[in-house]
């Protein structure tokens, strides 16, 4: 067991002289502190609309016309900046200096229509970015306008209010922030195995290793942990971070434990790829090869790490520990399977 912890120590201490996982955790660590701003940036992309809810927008509206009316209260409740114009040069003037964002003109009651129809212009500017985010924003007070005039006029209608937010913004949380970074140190994990392993093996370390009063086993079993405990500590700071950015991660222990057996699949999974090709290059090269087409059917299948991750995070009432232990079991076949053969491996010539 001490052979274990030393070689487990070992590589851990070996992690901080690789900048290239280093600089991986780096970015991992960016995503998971700033995912709430990522995911206004791929919201923005994808449902421009759904902004709104992940984002605090300052807005500067120009009023001309009607400064008492119902909309500039509704404005102001939706945290817009109203600013106050006497003519619509006034206005126009602001708006080019950039002291407004868009200008609403009200026309007071003396101006309405026969029919009582009342008339309000919208003026935006011409990029369409900045005008969808604009309309986003002003959506529900203009909304809200709209029900009071139809108050007003005698037109009762009743909505159904659905709370909750659109699904594009529950599906890029749950289906791509989140198993994002709880995949990517499992992904590290089996480049870190095949760098270890690949480098005792060109140096002809690991021969010296095993002449030592220490199997086969303890070495190949070491050398997975390492990377698996620091996959694990990974994942639980990105949940950490991802609690801080306001995104709830329901199970989290079975998320936790789901991630890490990912991890440890992966890692053996590496072994098997170094102890049959014995070098760096065509180890790498196959391991990317596996994570890809791993990953692409795991978004295929329903069973797959990914679904049950998604699922478990969310708190589906049929997802739980049952589903966790099909992959705990999987990991020991693998394990049994690669202490069965290492050895036959290892002899074997590349």
């Amino acid at each position: 067991m001490s052979a274990f912890v030393t070689i487990l120590k070992k590589e851990l201490k070996a992690v901080t002289r690789e900048r290239t996982i280093i600089i991986a955790i780096i970015i991992q660590l960016f995503i998971a502190s700033f995912s709430s701003a990522i995911l206004v940036g791929l919201m923005s992309l994808y449902d421009p609309e759904a902004i709104g809810l992940s984002a605090r927008i300052r807005l500067r509206v120009g009023i001309i016309g009607e400064r008492s009316d119902p909309l500039v209260d509704s404005l102001r409740h939706n945290q817009v900046q109203v600013v106050p114009f006497e003519t619509p040069e006034e206005a126009s003037e602001a708006f080019s200096e950039g002291r407004i964002e868009a200008a609403l003109l009200i026309p007071r009651p003396d101006m309405e229509s026969d029919r009582g129809v009342r008339q309000v212009r919208l003026f935006l500017p011409e990029s369409e970015a900045l005008y969808t985010l604009i309309l986003m924003v002003l959506r529900d007070p203009l909304k809200q306008y709209e029900g009071y005039l139809r108050e007003q006029n005698g037109v009762h209608l009743k909505f159904t209010d659905i709370e909750g937010q659109p699904s594009t913004l529950y599906e890029f949380r749950y289906g791509v922030i989140l198993p994002l970074l709880m995949f990517f140190p499992a992904f590290i994990a089996g480049s870190m195995v095949i760098d270890s392993l690949a480098e005792e093996l060109a140096s002809h370390t690991l021969d010296v290793l095993w002449s030592a009063p220490v199997s086969l086993h303890v070495i190949v079993g070491a050398k997975i942990a390492a990377p698996v405990v620091l996959a694990g500590g990974q994942c639980t700071l990105w949940t950490m971070l991802l609690r801080v950015n306001g995104i709830l991660i329901h199970k989290l222990a079975l998320v936790l434990l789901m991630a890490t057996l990912n991890a440890a699949i992966i890692g053996v999974a590496s072994v098997f790829i170094v102890l049959y090709f014995k070098d760096r290059e065509r180890s790498q090269f196959t391991y990317s090869l596996f994570i890809l087409l791993s990953t692409s059917l795991g978004y295929v299948f329903d069973v797959s790490p990914i679904t049950v991750i998604t699922r478990l995070a969310t708190g589906d009432y049929y997802t739980g520990l049952s589903d966790v232990a099909v992959y705990g079991l999987v990991w020991l076949g693998l394990l049994v399977v690669l202490f069965s053969l290492s050895k036959r491996l290892l002899s074997r010539t590349a």
